[in-house]
């Protein structure tokens, strides 16, 4: 019995402990090693797609199960003995992945076989597998002299342990940290929500008492920023600044020496494969095709928006200044939040306060759901969710039916079905874990479990399994949690990445959803943040908690009146990511050895206000770059060149009244459904009837001169 190996739909949570791990991970390598075997030993002459990459598809099925689900449960649910245990299994992994396109014999039947003519005979989606496999493969370093083969996969292993130690040094220093308040005073400013989340926090850590209460805050994003942006002591928010700014930059859990490590590292792999940079041979593929060409995209948004981002930063100091009695001037970092949230609540008679009592998760939820029903003709039903500390608490033989409970690994999770509405086939099922707990890292994201297939030849659907989890506000008091209109925003977003996964249709695993180039893969996320907007998508799930009221429309209008607000500091905010990104992957021999501090205000010179106190660099704690080999590293630029895409194709949706079931079916047809069985611009183009436009992304955002939002 190997339960991280299992292929039950539905997952035993509680039979995967740390204990199973290093057999379970030693039995799916055995039989993946012994799959490439057989293809590896087959007669080229006789080989055919089925024996090829079919069966490579299929070759390390139980080895991509369970060790994605160890690495969910990393994920969210962090604790020493399993990271013990995934770090001893680490290196081994690592190396099978990294040692399959280097497998000279493997490759030989491969491409024999890829370069027939039998190919030509292929369906169009298989023909695709085997072209993008091919060059998967080359990219790879298949063609490579053997001793630099070796060494690409002593790169890729050393990356993999390197990177893992960089994400456990973010999530251990974050959770080193807290502040503890005792005085009731030092709070002025602070929402009840806010107060009464991090009185909760404090109680479930033994912390005061009904007499003598204590107010914990943590670097976890629901307790750190309403402190940022409400309280009004500016120690406190210093203090709060300088902990997260620290994060993962100091003692024992200092990344600053792994940065270089993994930049250096990734060049190196570029060098060998034949490339001038990692940005090239990461980008070659993708929709900008090479690091010259999105940074140039980066560089080019910059210059658009430069005169409103600096007028947006000298305006918020002049308020300041007229608050405050004192001399305009550069602002302190940990004043940022605050001027701005203040300022928006003066000329908007706005805040996140106002808002979040329309926006209770469970609500949120449930009008999400009901929208992507009427858009995409799904449906979704909740089934039971139980969760068990000990798989002697139940019986695991049983998987149950429809009607049954679901395990899930932790009590706040659910669990959901969705179905196609007009032929009730399952199309997939997925958990939802939205709070923040410390053994769990931060931000938001969506994986998939189990992709599914189409029915072929004669075999039923298998439905896919997926899962969104993020950091929202958490519930207090035993009270529903109510969330911010950007944490729904959050789970608008995972849930179109989500939509990607479950509606696809494509009959080649490695194809299919998500799998598709990066710069591509935010538009169905994206996209769905628009719908957070428009009043008639709206109503169907911001309503009053208590009351069931939809938002009035005098606050509606003056909550579309601060969309834009400072919206040129944060299109600049993600660009100075992205810029960042691409300069250190791009240009590393302008960089390496040098103070990372120094390179990153070198880089980002005008791109970051300035400010009283620079920050230190947030490579060290900057995931999304440096938590796995690749991630998104070298592409961080996708989330605004997604924008672009998402804000054109969402004009189709507003030309037809928003909430359209012809143009969501039009949208699951050519792009969710479709993942990379086709080149993804020409998916874009089926939908929109022609090529992406940049002008409607500056509309949205209030910064095209002559044009209103």
């Amino acid at each position: 019995m190997h339960p991280f190996l299992a292929d039950d739909f539905e997952v035993k949570w509680s039979t995967l402990r740390a204990d199973r791990i290093e057999s379970d991970i030693r039995q799916a390598l055995e039989l993946a090693r012994a799959r490439l075997g057989e293809i590896r030993g087959q007669d080229a002459a006789r080989a055919d797609y089925d024996s090829t990459f079919g069966a490579l598809e299929q070759a390390s099925e139980e080895l991509d199960r369970g060790w994605g689900r160890l690495q969910h449960l990393d994920s969210v649910n962090d604790h020493p003995e399993q990271r013990e245990a995934l770090n001893r299994m680490l290196p081994e992994v690592s190396e099978f992945y990294a040692s399959i396109p280097l497998d000279g014999d493997l490759w030989s039947i491969l491409h024999a076989y890829g370069t027939s003519a039998a190919v030509d005979e292929l369906d169009p989606v298989r023909r695709r597998f085997v072209e993008e496999t091919m060059l998967d493969f080359r990219q790879a370093g298949a063609d490579l002299p053997e001793e630099p083969k070796e060494r690409i996969a002593e790169i890729q292993s050393e990356l993999s342990k390197l990177t893992k130690t960089y994400s456990e040094n973010v999530l251990d220093s974050t959770n080193a940290w807290e502040l503890v308040i005792d005085d009731e005073a030092k709070l002025a400013g602070l929402p009840e929500s806010a107060r009464a989340a991090a009185r909760a926090n404090a109680r479930d850590k033994g912390l005061g008492s009904d007499d003598q209460p204590v107010w914990r805050f943590t670097l976890q994003f629901p307790s750190m920023y309403p402190v940022m942006q409400h309280l009004d002591d500016d120690d406190i928010r210093r203090q709060v600044w300088e902990a997260s700014a620290r994060v993962a930059s100091e003692g024992e859990h200092d990344n600053t020496a792994l940065v270089w490590k993994i930049l250096k590292l990734r060049q190196e792999k570029a060098g060998i494969l034949g490339y001038d940079n990692f940005a090239d041979l990461t980008l070659e593929r993708r929709m900008a095709k090479d690091g010259a060409s999105a940074l140039h995209f980066v560089e080019d948004l910059h210059d658009r928006i430069a005169a409103a981002f600096g007028e947006e930063y000298d305006s918020l100091c002049e308020y300041k200044a007229r608050q405050t009695g004192g001399e305009k001037g550069p602002m302190e970092p940990w004043d940022l939040a605050y001027w701005a949230e203040k300022r928006r609540k003066e000329d908007y008679n706005l805040d996140d306060e106002l808002l979040r009592p329309y926006f209770p998760v469970d609500q949120v939820m449930d009008g999400l759901f009901e929208l992507a029903s009427r858009l995409f003709g799904i449906t979704i039903r909740r089934r039971e969710a139980l969760f068990r500390e000990d798989p002697a608490d139940g019986d695991d033989g049983d998987d149950g039916d429809a009607g049954e409970a679901v395990e899930v690994w932790h009590p706040d999770v659910a669990f959901y079905e969705l179905l196609d509405s007009a032929s009730g086939d399952h199309l997939g099922s997925f958990y939802a874990d939205w709070h923040p707990r410390e053994p769990k890292r931060g931000g938001a994201w969506m994986n998939c479990l189990d992709t599914g297939l189409p029915p072929l030849d004669g075999d039923p659907r298998k439905p896919h399994l997926g899962l969104i989890t993020g950091n929202m506000s958490p519930p207090v008091d035993g009270k529903q949690a109510l969330l911010t209109h950007n944490e729904v925003e959050t789970i608008f977003h995972e849930f179109g990445h989500l939509l990607h996964g479950l509606l696809s249709e494509v009959p080649v695993r490695s194809l299919a959803g998500t799998n598709v180039p990066w710069d591509f893969v935010e538009l169905p996320s994206q996209i769905m943040e628009n719908f957070c907007w428009d009043r008639r998508s709206l109503d169907l799930f911001a309503r009053h908690h208590e009351t069931g009221e939809a938002i009035p429309e005098e606050l509606y209008q003056r909550m579309l009146a601060a969309r834009n607000y400072m919206s040129a500091t944060a299109f600049m905010r993600q660009l100075s990511f992205g810029k960042l990104d691409l300069e250190l992957h791009l240009h590393l021999d302008r960089y390496q050895g040098r103070d990372l501090d120094e390179v990153d205000r070198e880089i980002l010179a005008g791109y970051r206000a300035p400010l009283k106190t620079e920050p230190p660099s947030m490579v060290r704690r900057f995931s999304h770059l440096f938590a796995s080999p690749t991630g998104y590293a070298a592409g961080y630029y996708s989330y605004k060149w997604a924008e672009v895409l998402d804000a054109d194709a969402f004009t189709r949706f507003q030309e037809h009244g928003v909430v359209d079931p012809e143009t969501g079916l039009a949208f699951r047809e050519h792009v969710l459904s479709k993942g990379n069985s086709e080149p993804v611009d020409e998916l874009f183009r089926r939908f929109m009837g022609r090529d992406p436009q940049l002008e409607p992304l500056l509309v949205r955002s209030g910064l095209l001169p002559g044009k209103v939002a």
